[in-house]
């Protein structure tokens, strides 16, 4: 998708810190954070949302996520996936939202 940013992030045609990076996924700070810690990890591959990757690629970035988070977040965390308009996704690339560093308080939102 040449207009989706985050499949140019992924092609490192727009810079931002990588985290955390392996030949499936991307992890990188939210320009907008929720949290103290708050990282976007995305599949290099485009998919819309959630409903349109497979399970193996969900498990994969998945694990990555909870990987990150081990360690550098040992109070605990939060992944979110949004998917669609009323789901609160406002980029068409599927990405998982990793947030910590403060109490996450149930219900969100």
């Amino acid at each position: 998708m040449t207009d989706c940013i985050f499949c140019k992030i992924a092609n490192h045609d727009i810079p931002v810190k990588v985290v955390f990076e392996d030949d499936l996924c991307l992890a990188f700070p939210d320009i907008n954070p929720q949290a103290p810690t708050h990282l976007l990890v995305i599949p290099k591959q485009h998919f819309a949302n959630v409903t349109q990757a497979g399970d193996s690629l969900l498990g994969h970035v998945l694990k990555a996520a909870a990987g990150i988070a081990e360690k550098s977040l040992p109070g605990g965390f939060r992944i979110v996936i949004n998917t669609g308009e009323d789901g609160g996704q406002t980029v068409d690339h599927l990405h998982l939202h990793l947030l910590g560093g403060r109490d996450m308080k149930w219900p969100p939102g």
